[in-house]
């Protein structure tokens, strides 16, 4: 009969319990016994929640503490020599130091999960590499589970996304040609999770959404020919796309079942039945894994039932498109939130039970869940039909825009001209990335306001306060650029969506960023406009207290756009031009008031890329668009920033040179400047400014390793166009490390000027 399967579900919980206990390891305030059973709390209440949803198929060894890829890897053994593993288990130590980094070794380096906004720990591989199982928090898990009375599907990421997702560190190495040293530390673990009593593991394999190499393809047929003889029953995962022409290669592949994303490309179905293998399981991804809204169960239950009147229903799983990580815990929890709003909504708790629902009417049929589908439907039509959904003057003010609003007045040149002649900076001019320090104190006023223990005179008084001692820092610091800090703001996207009209938010709508970071994404739900100007008064402020450039700092509306929750009734598109002029509005009104030098934020331009490449094209063209629409308005004087971290850039080259930003600030430290090759090979005409300070690893870089970094990348690059800069804000270091970083960064730039001027 047909059945409910979850993919994975979030790890933090649902008041983030695990970052809370997390934190507090590190801290040396709770110790590796009290971690450990916090966490076993944790899955021991998510595998609780998923059976009690109604879920036949529980996911295990979707926990982590840090990362499911770097967990993988740490099961292979492939830790970098510089961590000092000796061949042995890999415990918790390590795992945070190759996350984090000590202060000997640099933290392994960090990307985006496909077009998400989750990081993973990106595995380090060379030739003549050796694996070996090093950890068994697969099978404990399946273990701890069955104490439980639940029984587990464990989650592996699959040896060919493994190895796909790696990077080389030898020239002209390539990963893929290390599967047969992976292999058979797979088959060990594939052996074990058997003997532990799991007869079915999920092998997650999203590489399949991609545009696959030769090398790829034959790594996967002969990947599943050597693993399904092994003896669990393997159930491959695809999902963020369909398989397109990968789909005789995936439902070829000698597994039991094949999971596929229905939510990103639905018009895939027929053509997987079709070439479904003869007693293969399918398991349809149609419940929404990536937002919250949700499900239309009637229309999401149509592809469901074409699939069982194909294959039977003993054939057909009900799931989520992918895991539920990527999605808040429990709607239940947001007692606050709008009514109506929230009657459209779905967080994974919810989700479950959609699933379960579906799984029901496909077993049972529509008559047996008649209720759940009604209240469905009617949901979904109230949502189309709410007048707070549409406003006519921004239909309007979109009408109006002209190519010619997302030009600047004057070539790159010109500008560049005309703002040295009015900044009057030095060369390497040294700033940082936006944020400072957001300090318990700084929280807790925060908070204190919210509660409404202190009035918005007290703690305007507050912000101007640490405003203040904030710009002084800099300027003894000797920065040339500086920033106000950021202390009015939570998040550099919940700031701007509290607002702009067609925002809603949560409180406890967090997800997982990376690590311990979570990010609670606004929701849009309409259309968007900007009321009134939302950052002007702090950088007037701010500028009022030095001589020195202040920048006005905005996150652009390609990050706004991928780093909320965004409604799914009108294409992506159009959202993000709507946002596009809001903060078009906000820089016009920023150069008004002074302010000399506006930094616009897209760091999530590179992860919004399509997976496949046919869509990128399309995608490139509307990103580019908006951040040219909101950076555009501005007298050549004005210069324009924006900055990126973690990612890769080789292949976007062209749309990043088409932003057509003054200045672009990149992620490059953990990369050791590798990352600065794209912009080398493209010969990027703009400034550029390169992160010598991975603020994510709890270090202070010396002055030698950060002039290394310079030195490497002037070699490379016009000496007259680089900055320098930290590779991203500075709101989660504490101010003892970033006092002695920044005056690092200084010295280092310094060094560079007096070796240009011997």
């Amino acid at each position: 009969m047909t059945r409910s399967a979850n993919l994975g579900f979030p790890r933090i919980g649902a008041r983030r319990e695990l970052k809370t206990a997390t934190e507090a390891f590190w801290k040396g305030q709770r110790d590796h016994a009290g971690l450990l059973a916090a966490a076993a709390d944790l899955r021991a209440r998510h595998w609780a929640a998923q059976r009690d949803a109604g879920i036949d198929v529980i996911p295990s060894n979707d926990f982590s503490f840090y990362d499911q890829v770097l967990d993988m890897t740490a099961a292979l053994g492939a830790v970098p020599a510089r961590f000092g593993h000796d061949g042995g288990p890999v415990d918790l130590g390590t795992l945070f130091a190759m996350a984090r980094g000590t202060d000997t070794a640099p933290a392994m380096e960090m990307t985006k999960w496909f077009d998400t906004n989750y990081h993973y720990i990106v595995p380090e591989l060379h030739a003549g590499q050796r694996f070996a199982l090093s950890t068994t928090k697969a099978v404990d898990e399946v273990t701890e589970a069955q104490a439980l009375g639940i029984q587990t599907r464990p989650v592996l990421i699959g040896p060919v996304t493994w190895l796909s997702l790696g990077k080389a560190k030898d020239p002209g190495f390539d990963p893929l040609s290390l599967l047969s040293s992976v292999l058979p530390v797979y088959e060990d673990l594939l052996r074990q999770l058997v003997a532990a009593g799991a007869d079915w593991v999920q092998m997650d394999e999203p590489v399949l959404s991609l545009d696959l190499t030769p090398a790829q393809r034959d790594a996967l047929a002969r990947a599943y020919a050597v693993l399904s003889g092994v003896g669990p029953r393997l159930m491959v995962a695809t999902y963020f796309d369909g398989l397109r022409d990968n789909t005789d290669l995936a439902t070829s592949l000698p597994v039991d079942g094949l999971h596929v994303d229905l939510v990103r490309a639905p018009d895939q179905l027929n053509a997987v039945l079709d070439s479904l293998s003869a007693d293969t399981v399918l398991s349809l991804g149609v419940v929404d894994g990536r937002n919250v809204w949700r499900a239309d169960l009637k229309a999401a239950l149509g592809p469901v039932e074409t699939a069982v009147a194909r294959l039977g229903g003993d054939r057909v799983q009900v799931a989520p498109s992918c895991s539920l990580l990527h999605t808040p815990v429990d709607l239940d929890l947001e007692t606050d939130l709008d009514a109506e709003v929230r009657s459209w909504m779905a967080f994974s708790v919810q989700k479950l039970g959609e699933v379960a629902t579906l799984a029901t009417a496909a077993r049972d049929g529509r008559a047996a869940v008649a209720d759940a589908l009604t209240a469905s439907s009617d949901a979904a039509a109230a949502r189309r039909a709410s007048p707070r959904i549409h406003d006519a003057t921004v239909t309007a003010r979109l009408a109006d825009v002209t190519p010619g609003d997302a030009e600047r007045a004057s070539p790159f040149p010109v500008r560049q001209a005309a703002q040295r002649a009015r900044l009057g900076l030095p060369a390497f001019p040294t700033t940082t990335i936006g944020s400072f320090p957001q300090t318990p104190e700084v929280r807790q006023k925060r908070a204190a306001f919210r509660r409404g223990d202190i009035d918005q005179a007290a703690y305007d008084a507050f912000l101007k306060a640490e405003t203040e001692r904030t710009i002084r820092i800099q300027e003894d610091l000797g920065l040339d650029v500086l920033v106000h800090g950021e202390f009015e703001r939570n998040d550099m996207v919940e700031y701007f969506g509290e607002h702009l009209s067609g925002f809603t938010f949560t409180r406890n709508g967090w997800v997982q960023s990376y690590g311990s970071r979570c990010v609670k994404p606004p929701v849009i739900f309409g259309d968007v406009s900007r009321p009134a100007p939302m950052t002007v008064d702090w950088a007037r402020y701010a500028q009022s207290l030095t001589d020195r450039p202040m920048k006005g700092m905005l996150t652009g509306p390609v990050t706004i756009l991928q780093w909320s929750f965004v409604r799914d009734d009108i294409p992506r598109a159009r959202t993000c031009r709507q946002i596009a002029l809001a903060i078009r509005d906000e820089v016009r009104d920023l150069e008004a008031a002074g302010i000399r030098v506006i930094q616009i934020d897209e760091p999530a331009m590179r992860e919004g890329l399509p997976p496949r490449k046919a869509d990128w094209d399309t995608y490139l063209a509307w990103a580019v668009e908006c951040f040219r629409l909101a950076a555009s308005g501005v007298a050549d004087g004005t210069q324009i920033h924006t900055h990126m971290c973690y990612c890769e850039f080789n292949d976007i080259m062209p749309s990043i040179a088409a932003l057509d930003a003054d200045v672009i600030s990149i992620e490059t430290s953990r990369s050791d400047m590798e990352l600065l090759d794209a912009f080398v090979d493209f010969h990027y005409p703009n400034e550029i400014g390169p992160g010598v300070w991975d603020i994510h690893a709890p270090r202070v870089p010396p002055v030698d390793e950060m002039r290394r970094l310079l030195d490497k990348a002037a070699k490379v690059l016009p000496r007259d166009h680089l900055w320098v800069n930290p590779d991203c804000g500075l709101k989660t270091r504490g101010w003892s490390e970033v006092k002695a970083s920044l005056e690092n960064l200084v010295a280092a730039a310094r060094g560079l000027r007096q070796a240009d001027a011997a």
